[in-house]
């Protein structure tokens, strides 16, 4: 991760012979650990499909995560299935989250999914809220 006010220069050479095609970036992954937390969620909620991610206005600076159940997917929202595990990106949260990797922290102090987001530009001084 490049420090702040550091630029790196980039060169970039277009060969028009021939044509190659770059995995995209994943919308989400999911570390092992978060993988498993949402299996031990989903399986109390039989009826839901996965879990639904997306971003709010909320906090100091700016967005803030959401995660709920998911009952049904809406045709412009992204879907990841990752290890037997469905989540659903928001059509409103998709560019925000590109990239980002979902993990899951249990620790004696507390618990929960943190968010290793590529796309942050600043976050607050809680960590609550971002923006980007």
């Amino acid at each position: 991760m490049a420090a702040f006010g550091v630029r790196a220069s980039v060169r970039a050479v277009v060969n028009l012979k021939e044509k190659r095609r770059f995995p995209s970036r994943a919308a989400l992954i999911l570390t092992p650990a978060a993988v498993k937390r949402v299996k031990e969620l989903l399986t109390a909620k039989p009826e839901c499909i996965g879990l639904k991610i997306g971003v709010r206005s909320r906090g100091c600076s700016g967005l803030t995560y959401t995660i709920d159940y998911a009952e049904e997917k809406s045709k412009l929202d992204e879907e990841v299935i990752q290890d037997g595990v469905r989540v659903i990106i928001d059509q409103k949260a998709q560019l925000t989250l590109l990239g980002t990797e979902m993990d899951f922290v249990d620790s004696k102090l507390s618990s929960g999914f943190v968010f290793n987001n590529p796309n942050i530009k600043a976050t607050c001084g809680c960590g609550e809220s971002f923006s980007v």
